[in-house]
C-alpha cells in the first residue's frame, strides 16, 4: 500500500490509524515547508518502532546526558571504545560497560520515539507519504515497538491542551523575555524545566530556537512557557504581530490579506490564522480579516469559533457576501441546521445579483434542500 496527499485532506492522526488496523509496514514521511521541517515514522507489522526529525537532531548521548542518566566520562569512554572499532552503537556500549541499564535505554529511545510522533501529530499542514518495504535503514538504538493506539490517545490528550496553551502561546515563533523583577522577592519553586528554559531566554531566541537548542519538543517548549508566563515570570512577545506596528510602519491590509489567504490556499491553518490576526490588530474595521480567520478555524475543526468570526465580520459590513454562506457552514457542522439555512438563504439572495456566482448558487440551493430535509426529519423523529 503507498498512499500520499496533504495534511488538510487526510490528517496524521487518521494515516496512522490506518496503518495500525492494517499492520503495514514501512515509512511515513511528513514535511511541512511552513515549519521547514521534516519527520519520519517507521512502522513494523502496524506498530511504531522508530522515529526522527530534523528540528530535533540530538543525538542519544546528548538525551542521557541531560536527564543524568550518564555521565560526560561514561560518554566520551564509550566514544573512544567505538572509535578503536568497536562496532555497537553507542547506547549498546553504555549498556554492556554498567553505565546505563537496559530499562533506561529502552526508555529513552521510547521517549524520543514519542516526542516525534506528537510533534509530527500536531502538524495540520504540509504532505504525507507512506511508503511500504522492509525497514533497512532504521539507525536504532534499542529495539522498541510501540502500539500506535496507545500514542494516537495520548496525542488526542496532547490536542486538546494545545488548544488550551494556544490563548497565550499561538506559535513558536514567540519570542519570550524576562518579566521585570518581583519587588516582594518572592522565593521561586520551579521544576528542573522551567529553570532550564529560563537560563537560556535573552529576549532573541524564540521557542522553536529554544527547544532546538534544548532538544526538547515543541509541545514540551510550550507547555513550560505558559507556565513561566503564567506565573508572571516571563512576557511572551510575538514579533511578528503587526499590533506592534504605528503610524505607516509595517504592510498595508491588502498584504497582509493576501499573505492570509495564500497560507490558506497552501493549506496553512496556522500562517493564515496568524496573518488574519495581523491585519484585524492593525485594520480593525476591515471585516475581511476576520471572514479569512474564520475560515481557518472552519478548516482546523473549531466551527463555534468560527461562527464568531463571521457574526464580527457582518456587524461591520452586514452585506458581505462570503460570511453569510461561511456562517451557514458553520452552523451546520454545529448541528444548527434551520439557523444554516436561513443565512444560505440570505446568501442566495445575495448572489441572485451576480453572474459569477451562478455556479456555487446551484450548491448551496442543494445544501439548503438537503439540510432542510434532514431538519424536518429530525423534527418528526422528536416528535
Amino acid at each position: 500500500m503507498a498512499i500520499e496527499g496533504p495534511l488538510r485532506e487526510l490528517s496524521i492522526h487518521d494515516v496512522f490509524q490506518l496503518l495500525d488496523l492494517s499492520r503495514e509496514t514501512g515509512v511515513v514521511t511528513v514535511s511541512s515547508r511552513v515549519r521547514q521541517n521534516r519527520g519520519s515514522v517507521y512502522f513494523e507489522q502496524g506498530a511504531i518502532v522508530h522515529a526522527r526529525i530534523d528540528s530535533n537532531p540530538h543525538p542519544l548521548g546528548a538525551v542521557l546526558l541531560r536527564a543524568g542518566k550518564v555521565t560526560e566520562a561514561d560518554l566520551q569512554r564509550a566514544a573512544g571504545m567505538q572509535q578503536r572499532g568497536d562496532k555497537r552503537r553507542l547506547g549498546e556500549i553504555l549498556v554492556a560497560i554498567g553505565s546505563l541499564s537496559r530499562r533506561d535505554l529502552d526508555r529513552q529511545v521510547r521517549l524520543q520515539i514519542e516526542e516525534v510522533v506528537f510533534e509530527i501529530m500536531s502538524w495540520r499542514e504540509g504532505y504525507f507519504s507512506f511508503l511500504e518495504g522492509p525497514l533497512t535503514d532504521i539507525a536504532a538504538e534499542a529495539t522498541v515497538r510501540i502500539p500506535t493506539g496507545l500514542l494516537l490517545l495520548e496525542a488526542t490528550r496532547r490536542i486538546d491542551e494545545w488548544s488550551r496553551i494556544a490563548a497565550r502561546v499561538p506559535h513558536t515563533g514567540i519570542v519570550p523575555v524576562l518579566a521585570p523583577a518581583n519587588a516582594e522577592g518572592s522565593r521561586l519553586e520551579l521544576l528542573a524545566a522551567e529553570w532550564e528554559l529560563l537560563a537560556v531566554v535573552n529576549g532573541e531566541r524564540d521557542l522553536r530556537a529554544i527547544g532546538e537548542l534544548l532538544g526538547r519538543s515543541e509541545f514540551d517548549i510550550a507547555r513550560t512557557a505558559f507556565g513561566l508566563e503564567s506565573a508572571g515570570l516571563i512576557q511572551l512577545v510575538d514579533q511578528s504581530d503587526a499590533a506592534g506596528w504605528t503610524g505607516d510602519a509595517g504592510p498595508d491590509f491588502e498584504s497582509l490579506l493576501e499573505r492570509a489567504v495564500t497560507a490558506l490556499e497552501a493549506g496553512d491553518v496556522e500562517g493564515a490564522e496568524h496573518w488574519a490576526k495581523a491585519a484585524r490588530a492593525r485594520f480593525p474595521d476591515e471585516p475581511m480579516a476576520l471572514v479569512v480567520a474564520g475560515r481557518a478555524q472552519l478548516l482546523s475543526g473549531r466551527p463555534a469559533e468560527a461562527e464568531q468570526e463571521f457574526r464580527r465580520a457582518l456587524k461591520l459590513d452586514p452585506l458581505i457576501m462570503d460570511a453569510h454562506r461561511l456562517l451557514g457552514d458553520a452552523l451546520v457542522r454545529l448541528g444548527r441546521l434551520a439557523e444554516a439555512v436561513d443565512w444560505w438563504n440570505r446568501w442566495l439572495t445575495l448572489a441572485s445579483h451576480s453572474e459569477e456566482h451562478a455556479e456555487e448558487a446551484r450548491l448551496v440551493q442543494d445544501a439548503v434542500r438537503s439540510a432542510g430535509s434532514l431538519a424536518r426529519f429530525l423534527e418528526v423523529a422528536r416528535g
